[in-house]
């Protein structure tokens, strides 16, 4: 609010100069000094480069310090203020991929008002930017079939803080989807992560457009996606403080699993050709998500064959207590898979979980990949997850 306070100031400010200067007499020609003053110029941030490096640029002439934050970076990268108040950094070559950034300006984070693309976020909103690569990448829009992604609000009767009550889920259903068809559709329930709302995996994640690729190149089986609101009680997204606490993580987690289980799943059978054997239920989810999907699978592999997590949020997960029960004969899952990022700090109780459930003798693919708690590692991990969906074994 104050950067755009500052705007409005700067351009009242001009306006005035410059009526003043109209109302010189004519025989008093203007100084070169008053050429000078005009109304900025729109900034054109980000730009990205044929050697795939981007310009960020951010107008602040009274700032004294400024830096773009790039979510696979782990520090912020030092901006130059030039003579027109403008700060810019050009970064390094740039792998191809999606990245989220936002300015840090005298400490204080700012959205990059150039830039139109920013993401859904309840607690932090950041900018987005895309490096193409030479050709389409993953989670890219091509000429394929394209699936439909239907948003569905419901009246819960579980999820604590909503107004009204409403609640939501997004649902995926593939390219020729038939609500008639002879044979019901396996399904997916994909889990957002902490401080993202029911639209992270479609409006960040680019899931949609990534099925569809992986369709289109007969990697992956036709299935319906189901993308709910992840909470459980609304107040667990207001402090990052909650995540040392695990009776808070514990009282969210069990309050989702509930509402999953009892409303999201039943209407999503309910409405949508999908079938009810466990064979063909998958969840897994990323970060916070992770956790409940890790949590829920595991507890209710009755329901669900397969069960997946990226980086999850295990670290105060008590797993001799939570999964006390479990069986790795009784589970019979056709897919444990956990996967997480080298550069996250939740790789350590990632690796700490998944030797508990070898020494439970629970088969478990474990999957490590180069990057940081961030959408790059997530979208590569759900373009190898989805694959090993629904196979025969």
């Amino acid at each position: 609010m104050k950067y755009t306070l500052w705007n409005l100031s700067l351009t009242l400010s001009l306006a005035i100069i410059s009526l003043a200067a109209a109302a010189q007499p004519p025989q008093k020609p203007a100084q070169p000094a008053d050429q000078a003053v005009r109304p900025a110029g729109p900034v054109r941030s980000p730009e990205v480069h044929a050697d795939r490096t981007i310009t960020f640029r951010y107008r602040d002439p009274a700032a004294l310090k400024a830096a773009v934050a790039i979510d696979v970076n782990g520090a912020p990268l030092p901006m130059e203020k030039d003579a027109d108040g403008i700060w810019s950094v050009t970064t390094p070559a740039m792998a191809p991929e999606i990245y989220g950034y936002h300015f840090v300006v005298d400490g204080i984070s700012r959205l990059d008002s150039s830039n139109p693309q920013a993401t859904p976020n309840l607690v932090g909103l950041s900018n987005l930017v895309e490096v193409p690569g030479d050709g389409p990448q993953p989670w890219d829009a091509r000429d394929v079939p394209h699936g439909i992604v239907h948003h569905h609000t419901y009246k819960t009767a579980t999820v604590l803080g909503l107004s009204e009550n409403q609640s939501d889920y997004y649902v995926y259903t593939p390219p020729g989807y038939d609500e008639k068809a002879k044979q019901s559709y396996p399904v997916l329930y994909l889990l957002h992560g902490w401080s993202d709302d029911a639209s992270g995996w479609t409006a960040v994640g680019q899931a949609n457009l990534i099925l569809d690729n992986l369709l289109a190149e007969g990697k992956i089986k036709p299935m319906v996606v189901v993308m709910p609101l992840g909470y459980g009680d609304m107040a667990f997204v207001h402090d990052h403080d909650v995540w040392n606490h695990a009776s808070t993580i514990d009282h969210n987690v069990s309050l989702f699993e509930k509402s999953l289980l009892t409303e999201v799943l039943q209407q999503v059978e309910a409405e949508y050709r999908v079938s009810k054997r466990r064979e063909d239920r998958a969840i897994t989810g990323l970060s916070m998500g992770g956790l409940e999907s890790l949590t829920i699978g595991l507890e209710h592999t009755d329901m669900f064959a397969y069960v997946g997590g990226f980086s999850s949020a295990v670290h105060q997960l008590d797993a001799t207590q939570t999964f006390a029960t479990l069986d790795p004969k009784k589970a019979d899952l056709k897919l444990l898979w956990i996967a997480c990022g080298v550069d996250d700090q939740l790789i350590a109780p990632n690796r700490k979980f998944i030797e508990w459930l070898k020494g439970k003798n629970m088969p478990v693919t474990q999957i490590e990949t180069p990057g940081r708690h961030t959408w790059s590692v997530w979208r590569d991990n759900l373009i190898h997850f989805t694959p090993l969906l629904f196979g025969e074994k």
